[in-house]
């Protein structure tokens, strides 16, 4: 696992990076107010220690805000492909539409997005996808004390290193932004649905203050969920990927 001072991690062209250190230094929220001052597309804001890896990336949409929100999907494919890459092979990494990641069957980390507004017609400025793993459970004394929280250590990913899990994370997250740019969705569509959790089964989760429930029936174009709703009456609910949005510069 790394160590307080890690190597520098390696980008790829076009992607800057800007390391953080302590506990208090939020990469997420760094990378927001950075956005907001008007820093380039591409700044990569990390900070990593013992215990996690903290990471944003910023990017500078030319869509409006419903078609760009699958980027966020782009960067989850790209850490599930990076870690699958750098992980032994019997280690399982799935995705829950509302950003938790799951590594054999445990939660391990989420993902965070922000964007200059949240108007679905509108292209933002900016937009922020961030990514946080836990490297140690969060019980690292009690192992097995948290069975639906884990740590990459603790489900046999000791030998992977953090700095090369957030070089390699940003090198696929860009093969597959680069995939949604010149072909659409659909190649993001087939590779998630193979990772997506709960997808036909009944979920209840809350965003922002605001409650879902009913069963996952699978996602729209630009990744809505879409929720079948029971009662008298059936119907289909959609909720935007937009609701996932968070205001970053509060954090």
């Amino acid at each position: 696992m790394p160590q307080d001072d890690p190597a520098a991690p390696s980008f790829p062209p076009l992607f800057h990076g800007l390391a953080l250190q302590g506990p208090a230094a939020d990469p997420f929220v760094k990378a927001c107010s950075q956005a907001i001052i008007g820093c380039d597309s591409g700044l990569v804001v990390h900070n990593i220690s013992a215990e996690r890896l903290r990471a944003a990336i910023v990017f500078a949409p030319e869509t409006a805000l419903a078609q760009a929100m699958p980027v966020l999907i782009a960067c989850q494919l790209g850490f599930q492909n990076a870690l699958g890459a750098l992980a032994p092979p019997e280690v399982a990494v799935h995705l829950k539409w509302t950003g938790e990641i799951l590594v054999n069957g445990a939660r391990c980390g989420h993902f965070r997005v922000a964007a200059a507004l949240d108007q679905p017609e509108m292209v933002p400025d900016w937009l922020v996808v961030g990514l946080e793993v836990p490297l140690i459970p969060p019980d690292a004394n009690a192992p097995g004390a948290t069975p639906d929280q884990t740590g990459l250590s603790e489900e046999g990913c000791t030998e992977v290193d953090a700095a090369e899990l957030l070089g390699a994370w940003v090198r696929h997250s860009l093969v597959w932004i680069n995939a949604m740019q010149s072909d659409g969705n659909a190649a993001l569509h087939k590779e998630w649905r193979g990772l997506a959790k709960d997808l036909g089964e009944d979920v209840a989760f809350e965003l922002n203050g605001q409650q879902y429930q009913g069963q996952f029936m699978g996602v729209d174009e630009d990744f809505g969920m879409l929720l079948r709703l029971g009662g008298e009456m059936v119907s289909t609910q959609v909720v935007p990927l937009s609701a996932c949005l968070e205001n970053g510069e509060n954090e």
